[in-house]
């Protein structure tokens, strides 16, 4: 399996976010899976941020987008501000999951006045593959599913409003209360999630 990785927090050696992929790269070379990774922070050439009237797309993208063609998997990795993933994902998911390279949208009643808008996307050169989040939060988890009726927690928003209009298959690592005082048992323990999930990959 082919995973390109879209690794999007700030600090890139010692977070905590960072070992997390580390920890992933590690264990899935080891089960003969082959990463592409990307460290939007690391990239020598940055993104602007998303205007709907820059068209065509910046000539980065469409590279972007070529090394998600290549690939089973893309694995999206950052840390949750304000119930979003952090902004350099967030930036890159506007450019790159984009129509009508990631999805068309088709009219039902395309003649109709009042109609005409509604109908449904049609997934475009990701469909079928599998897309992985991995969020980590400040807070417990008890302080996040307290919102759970509302399509913007981060993972839910993801699945329901961007993978499944391009048609992806949806898998998720959450990581709770990842703060500095974190112990050494604590982080071990994520860790083994981590290696666990690489091993439910086929």
């Amino acid at each position: 399996m082919k995973i390109c990785l879209i690794f999007g927090h700030y600090n890139t050696v010692s977070s905590f976010n960072s070992a997390i992929r580390d920890t992933f790269i590690k264990e899935a070379k080891r089960l003969g899976h082959e990463i592409d990774l990307i460290n939007l922070f690391e990239e020598e050439e940055q993104l602007p941020f998303y205007r709907s009237d820059i068209n065509p797309p910046p000539k980065l993208v469409l590279e972007y987008r070529k090394r998600l063609e290549n690939s089973d998997v893309m694995f999206l990795m950052g840390a949750c501000h304000n119930l979003r993933m952090n902004v350099i994902v967030e930036n890159w998911i506007d450019w790159v999951l984009h129509p009508t390279w990631f999805f068309t949208y088709k009219s039902i009643l395309p003649n109709s006045k009042f109609f005409k808008n509604y109908g449904y996307p049609v997934a475009g050169a990701m469909k079928n593959k599998l897309g992985i989040v991995s969020i980590t939060y400040g807070g417990p988890k008890i302080s996040y599913f307290n919102f759970s009726f509302f399509k913007n927690i981060p993972y839910r928003r993801l699945k329901k409003t961007v993978f499944q209009l391009g048609g992806l298959k949806t898998k998720y690592l959450r990581f709770f209360s990842i703060l500095p005082n974190m112990s050494d048992k604590e982080f071990d323990k994520h860790m083994k999630k981590v290696k666990k999930f690489v091993e439910s990959l086929k």
